[in-house]
């Protein structure tokens, strides 16, 4: 248990740093946009890229893994929804981002550096894998929910286009679609590129746990919105739940991509909800509240799905 929150506390430290730093020195958020800009377009994308580029491309086709985790990431955003949905009076606009807040992990900011450290480099594929996809499934079906709740529709052509945009420009996307390629062609950047990638990589952790930190301490939660703690469940609980009977059903796999996609899909809700919620300008309140307190709680669930996948007791695949 030592060995877990050793590996454990330096992530939420940095975390609760920058919170801290969030809450001592009164900066406007506008002051991290360089530092979310470096982090998302440059330190984050060269961590993908150097992952896929130096993975056998066999080792990349595992569509059986792909279905199972994008599936559970799914089934954690419908209930999400639904939920949403029940409380918020059938507001899909709503109940769109509720659903972020259930289905979509920190599998940016937080899951490439916690799983590499807990796991080791080994996890390094199925992270991007996962990352890939569900960023591919929840940035399709959020504007495409936005449009069917909008008074002003859109046309079905619109919001794919819409839709085809965001992916494509998404910068850890077009990373990981550069390492996949170039592991298919085997290509080796020059050695002075390959270490410029590598200290950018070793960026991306502390850079992205720190803005996390500072980022929610400048979202103060001046009440609990109720719904907000049955999301936190659904996200931190029921999520790594779905993960697992999933994998059961699809498996079998290799037992580290298996502790790797749960340690990926028991990760507090990502910062990309509060940006989703700003951006519609819907449910942005409850959107920072289910940010801050899902962190919070993660801090005891998530080091518990540690330290069963460190020791080794986490249960076995079913239908073995």
């Amino acid at each position: 248990m030592i060995d877990v929150l050793n590996l454990a506390l330096p992530f939420f430290g940095l975390i609760f740093i920058g919170f801290a730093c969030g809450k001592i020195k009164q900066i406007p958020d506008t002051a991290l946009a360089w530092m979310n800009f470096f982090i998302v377009y440059v330190s984050l994308p060269a961590l993908f890229f150097r992952i896929l580029s130096q993975t056998p491309l066999e080792q990349l086709a595992q569509i059986d893994f792909i279905f199972a985790t994008t599936l559970s990431t799914f089934w954690a955003f419908a209930v999400a929804f639904a939920i949403g949905m029940a409380i918020r009076g059938g507001r899909i606009d709503e109940a769109t981002i509720a659903g972020l807040a259930g289905g979509y992990g920190n599998i940016g900011y937080m899951g490439p550096g916690l799983a590499l450290a807990t796991l080791g480099a080994q996890a390094a594929v199925p992270v991007a894998l996962i990352f890939c996809f569900d960023t591919l499934l929840l940035f399709s079906l959020v504007p495409f929910m936005m449009a069917v709740a909008s008074p002003d529709k859109k046309s079905i052509a619109s919001v794919a286009t819409d839709v085809a945009k965001r992916i494509g420009t998404n910068p850890l996307v077009i990373a990981t679609a550069l390492g996949i390629g170039s592991a298919a062609i085997h290509f080796q950047p020059p050695v002075a590129i390959e270490r410029l990638m590598q200290f950018l990589q070793n960026a991306s952790a502390p850079c992205a746990l720190f803005t996390l930190g500072v980022t929610v301490a400048l979202r103060p939660l001046k009440k609990m919105p109720w719904e907000v703690p049955f999301l936190t469940a659904v996200k931190l609980v029921l999520h790594p739940i779905l993960m697992f009977l999933l994998l059961s059903l699809f498996g079998p796999f290799d037992q580290l991509w298996v502790n790797t996609a749960i340690l990926m899909a028991a990760l507090p809700p990502a910062l990309n909800v509060f940006v989703f919620a700003r951006q519609y300008d819907t449910w942005v309140e409850q959107a920072s509240g289910a940010v801050l307190v899902g962190t919070i709680v993660s801090v005891l669930t998530l080091t518990s799905v540690m330290w069963m996948v460190k020791t080794g007791t986490l249960p076995p695949l079913l239908f073995r």
